[in-house]
C-alpha cells in the first residue's frame, strides 16, 4: 500500500531499546511511538505540556486506546509516525495516528485523550487558548 500523505508527520528511528531479542519492535512499543508524535504535535502547534502543568493545572491522559498491528518494525527502520484529530471536544480529543516504515502501515491506532486537573485528577474543561490552539 503507498504511504498517503501523513498529517503532522514525526520521524523516528528504531533503536535496540524498542526491540526484543530477535530485533522485532516490542508491541508495546508502538504505544510510546505514537506518544512521541502526540507530543512533537503538540509542540508544533506552540503547546509544550510541561506549561500546560505549571501555568495552567492541567494535564492530558490517555483514557483509551485501540491499535492494529499489521507489520513489523525492526532494529534500525526509520519511522514517520502521524498524528490527526479525528474529534476534539471541550475536555477530551480522540486522535488516528499510524506508524508507517515507507509504504508499509506497521500500526494505526485511535486514541482518546482527556484533559485533567494537575492537582486532583479529575477531568476538566481545556483552557480557551489551548482549545483555539488545538483548532488551529
Amino acid at each position: 500500500m503507498p504511504m498517503p500523505p501523513l498529517h503532522n508527520p514525526f520521524p523516528m528511528r528504531v533503536y535496540w531499546e524498542d526491540t526484543d531479542a530477535g530485533g522485532v519492535v516490542f508491541y508495546a512499543n508502538y504505544l510510546k511511538f505514537f506518544e512521541r508524535a502526540r507530543t512533537e504535535w503538540l509542540r508544533s502547534k506552540g503547546i509544550q505540556q510541561s506549561l500546560l502543568q505549571s501555568e495552567f493545572q492541567c494535564l492530558f491522559v490517555v483514557t483509551e486506546v485501540q491499535i492494529r498491528y499489521r507489520a513489523s518494525a525492526r532494529l534500525d527502520d526509520a519511522l514517520q509516525v502521524s498524528v490527526q484529530v479525528r474529534s476534539q471536544g471541550k475536555a477530551s480529543m480522540e486522535l488516528d495516528q499510524q506508524a508507517w516504515r515507507g509504504d508499509t502501515l506497521l500500526a494505526e491506532g485511535r486514541v482518546r485523550v482527556g484533559c485533567v486537573d494537575a492537582l486532583t485528577l479529575r477531568p476538566r474543561r481545556m483552557p480557551d487558548h489551548l482549545l483555539a490552539l488545538l483548532s488551529s
